[in-house]
C-alpha cells in the first residue's frame, strides 16, 4: 500500500524537486484501498487460518495508512520507514518492497493496486513480481479463486481478456474490481490490538545506498505551479468566422 498527499491539500515540491510527503496531510491511496477489499475478500473464502498483512513504505505518518488497512480488517501491519528512502524511485521502491516481503514470508498472494493516486505509475507490482520470481496478473477487474487457482477478467479498450495463474503470484486491481468497505467501529477499536511493526532498511537487509534520490535511474529536473484560473474566451459566430475561430484557439492549445 502507499501513503500518498491528500489530493484536496496544498501539495507542494521539496528544494530538490521531491513530492512533500512530511508537511502535508496524507491517506492510503485510494487505488490501494481496493487492493485491500480483494485481500479481505480472499480471506473471507480462504478461512480463518488466512492472515493478511498491510505493507507500507514511507515516513513516520505513512504509519497512518497502516492503520486505515488494520481498521478494514487486515490482521497484522508493517512499516517500512528509514530516513535513506526518501526520493525513491520505482525500481527502488520494488526492492523494499521485495525484501520486507521475503521477511515477513511466503506468501501466496501479493496484493496491489492498480497505480497510486499520486505517481500513477502503475510498474510496481510487475517489479515486484520480477524481483519474487512471481507470476504476475494485473490490472484484475474481477478476480476468482479457487484452490491455488486464480481467474481474473481485465477489461481493455475493446474486448475483457480472462488470465488464469496458480498461487504463489503477484495480483493488482483495479477501481472496477468492487467497493472498499468503510472501517466500522468494532473494526476501529480491534485495530489497537493487532500488531504493527516499524521496521527499518537494516531490519530488511537493504543498504542505503541503493534507495533514495542519488540511487534513483529518473529525476524530476524542475516544477511549475499551476497558474491560476482565468476567465475563459468566448468565440463569437456572428460573422461566420466563429468554427476557424474555434479550430484556431483549439490549435494553439494544442488540443488539436
Amino acid at each position: 500500500m502507499k501513503y500518498v498527499p491528500d489530493a484536496t491539500a496544498d501539495r507542494q515540491f521539496e528544494s530538490d524537486n521531491t513530492v512533500d510527503r512530511v508537511g502535508v496531510d496524507g491517506l492510503l491511496s485510494e487505488l490501494d484501498e481496493y487492493a485491500v477489499e480483494q485481500a479481505l475478500q480472499l480471506k473471507e473464502k480462504a478461512g480463518d487460518d488466512t492472515e493478511v498483512t498491510a505493507l507500507c513504505i514511507g515516513p513516520e505518518k505513512a504509519v497512518d495508512a497502516v492503520r486505515k488497512a488494520l481498521q478494514m480488517g487486515v490482521d497484522k501491519g508493517v512499516h517500512v520507514s528509514d530516513e535513506a528512502i526518501a526520493g525513491s524511485d520505482y525500481a527502488a521502491t520494488s526492492l523494499v518492497l521485495a525484501k520486507a516481503i521475503e521477511k515477513i514470508g511466503q506468501p501466496d498472494v501479493v496484493m496491489c493496486g492498480m497505480a497510486s493516486t499520486d505517481a500513477s505509475g502503475g510498474v510496481v507490482p510487475a517489479m515486484l513480481a520480477e524481483r519474487l520470481g512471481l507470476p504476475q496478473v494485473t490490472l484484475a477487474a474481477v478476480v476468482e479463486t479457487q484452490g491455488d487457482q486464480v481467474r481474473i477478467k481485465r477489461d481493455g479498450d475493446t474486448a475483457t481478456e480472462v488470465i488464469g495463474g496458480q498461487m504463489p503470484l503477484v495480483l493488482s486491481v483495479t477501481d472496477q474490481s468492487g467497493e472498499a468497505r468503510y472501517p466500522s467501529f468494532k473494526g476501529i477499536m480491534a485495530a489497537k490490538k493487532k500488531p504493527l511493526e516499524t521496521w527499518s532498511l537494516s531490519d530488511i537487509g537493504v543498504d542505503a545506498g541503493q534507495v533514495g534520490l542519488d540511487a534513483a535511474w529518473t529525476a524530476v529536473d524542475d516544477t511549475t505551479a499551476r497558474p491560476p484560473r482565468t476567465a475563459g474566451e468566448i468565440v463569437k459566430d456572428e460573422d461566420g468566422s466563429g468554427a476557424t475561430a474555434l479550430v484556431e484557439f483549439l490549435a494553439s492549445k494544442k488540443f488539436i
